[in-house]
């Protein structure tokens, strides 16, 4: 168990700790290569592709020929990364990871910054609130979004050890920084930050930090909370959520759509059990706006507030 009231409120953009990551993993691993659609600064690339101009293609702004280039390389038995905003990794790029990369299941990463509501003021068109859900839904593809700074470190890596798709998905903006750099991850399994009976918070991604408040503040009124963060939505922990099931009352927090993403994942296991409640807090199925990331988490009633009483009307 983690200590969660000792953290700092010390914050880092997820993105950075892909710029940091894969700068060490190309150091270990000349087959590791990055495919940038020309964004490498706001991807944090940059310092990659200074350390490592062999192992680094810039394609241009060209998403789809980025993704074909990186499934063929995988079949040379090198490891890309193709670096884009999430937007456009998720849907611009769909047709060719479906077909080129999850189909023939080659080697291929997917790392994708400026996922959810956190390019906040670019809008609507730049906020990926799809991107989980759409590719979820590709055999063989494996999704994950961390929590912080440094689980993100630990899953990034994770994601070039293992074979096959990964979809890999950062913030733009600065979040708390949860964990630190001793904590480890395993794809595939939640992370338990708490254990309770009352009720069961899952949440990913950059609304960790949310749920663990309000598990801070039901806890201190009496309500025993059992936390996950559930940072790979694909294969999804189901051992993990059949414990929340067992409690029968769930919420599930995220920064993406409720449709198809964390919430309609976790709400799947619950159906086939045929018991519990599932209440899920995210995107309420509409488009973002040119807004501060954290007004546009409030217009979606993704707050620590809205935990709290969500979680109580449960009870």
């Amino acid at each position: 168990m983690i200590d969660l009231k000792s953290k700092t409120v010390e914050k880092k953009a997820t993105r950075e700790a892909f710029g940091d990551e894969i700068v060490e993993l190309g150091r270990n691993n000349k087959d590791i290569l990055v495919v940038d659609i020309d964004i490498g600064g706001s991807c944090k690339t940059t310092k990659f592709m200074n350390e490592f101009p062999k192992q680094h293609i810039n394609v241009g702004i060209a998403e789809q020929n980025g993704a074909g280039l990186a499934a063929g390389l995988a079949t040379t038995g090198k490891i890309p990364f193709v670096s884009t905003y999430a937007v456009f990794g998720s849907l611009r790029m769909a047709e060719q990871i479906r077909q080129e990369i999850c189909y023939p299941n080659l080697n291929v990463k997917i790392a994708c910054s400026h996922g959810g509501l956190t390019p906040a003021n670019d809008g609507g068109s730049h906020q990926a609130i799809e991107d989980m859900g759409v590719l979820r839904t590709f055999p063989n593809m494996t999704v994950i979004m961390g929590a912080d700074y440094h689980s993100t470190r630990k899953l990034v890596k994770q994601a070039a050890e293992i074979y096959g798709p990964v979809f890999l998905r950062f913030t733009r903006d600065t979040i708390p920084m949860i964990y630190d750099e001793n904590e480890e991850f395993e794809i595939g399994k939640a992370k338990h930050l708490k254990d309770g009976n009352d009720v069961a918070l899952i949440a990913n991604g950059d609304t960790v930090h949310l749920a663990i408040k309000a598990a801070e503040i039901l806890e201190s009124e009496g309500v025993s909370v059992k936390l996950l963060d559930m940072h790979t939505i694909k294969p999804l922990d189901r051992e993990a959520v059949l414990e929340c099931v067992e409690i029968g009352k769930i919420v599930t927090v995220e920064d993406h759509n409720i449709i198809n993403g964390l919430g309609s994942a976790v709400s799947e296991v619950v159906a086939e059990q045929g018991k519990g409640k599932v209440r899920r807090i995210g995107v309420q199925d509409q488009f973002g706006q040119s807004a501060p990331y954290e007004k546009l988490l409030e217009l979606n009633g993704i707050t620590v507030e809205n935990i709290v009483n969500t979680a109580k009307e449960l009870l």
